[in-house]
């Protein structure tokens, strides 16, 4: 059998087995479960309710403005203190709509949503993924890893990595310290709580220096523990960094 017809035939092998696999486990809507006809795909409800973020929207944070502005405008919060990253941006608001979807895959062992999470971070990132030349995660702390299994923020900086060609270095950052949940910190305490909890990789110094990171993460919600990271990377001579997240917590204007 010549190259072409085993192509064809391992095409229509696999066709079949998918169509076997869907009979028997049909393919579920990633945020509400309800059966779907493609696999890691949403159902009309569930796509028509998320809040896709795009321009217009602060030029270093990434927060949607409610009406157009010039390019290269900032947030009342980016003017009063501006972030140590070069620009910010994220795929969805996280709000009701998102946050069942974006919790099931991170402590729910949802892994096989990042590839289409990271479709729908390409498009909101894409041009900090043309200028990146390393794509890093933000860390776990190894206790935490060893809990959870997986990283979700490395799950989703690969799967950017494959879109992108550009190199993923899933270690470049270290969490030194097993920091406590922020969930409840205001953004003072978060602060406190992160500070210093970060660092590269000694093995990883030599390749980042001088480079272009896009640092990875799920949940853009203060920018704290982002900016610490950030900090982290400019101590070890990255030339500049850039943040692209899944989702982000977007407050009315008067915030």
């Amino acid at each position: 059998m010549n190259t072409a017809k085993s192509r064809e035939a391992l095409r229509l092998l696999r066709l079949a087995g998918r169509g076997l696999l869907d009979a028997v486990l049909p393919p579920r809507c990633l945020n509400c479960g309800l059966v779907v006809t493609e696999v890691r795909t949403l159902c009309p409800a569930c796509w028509q309710g998320l809040t896709l973020l795009a321009d217009p929207q602060c030029d270093a944070c990434g927060l949607p403005f409610p009406h157009s502005q010039p390019d290269g405008s900032l947030c009342g919060a980016c003017l009063r203190r501006p972030p140590p990253w070069e620009k910010a941006r994220a795929a969805l608001a996280y709000d009701d709509a998102s946050k069942g979807m974006i919790l099931r895959f991170k402590h729910a062992d949802y892994t096989e949503a990042a590839d289409t999470l990271a479709v729908w971070m390409a498009r909101a990132g894409d041009p900090l993924l043309r200028r990146a030349e390393l794509l890093a995660p933000v860390p776990l702390h190894p206790r935490r890893l060893f809990a959870r299994r997986y990283n979700q923020s490395a799950l989703l900086a690969q799967a950017l990595g494959r879109r992108s060609n550009c190199a993923v270095v899933p270690d470049l950052l270290l969490r030194r310290r097993n920091t406590p949940s922020q969930g409840h910190l205001s953004l003072a305490q978060r602060r406190r709580n992160v500070a210093g909890a970060f660092a590269v990789h000694p093995r990883h110094r030599a390749q980042l220096d001088g480079r272009h990171v896009l640092l990875i993460d799920d949940v853009y919600t203060t920018g704290a523990t982002l900016s610490a990271c950030t900090r982290a990377l400019y101590r070890a001579d990255a030339r500049a960094v850039d943040v692209l997240t899944l989702a982000r917590v977007v407050r009315p204007a008067r915030d």
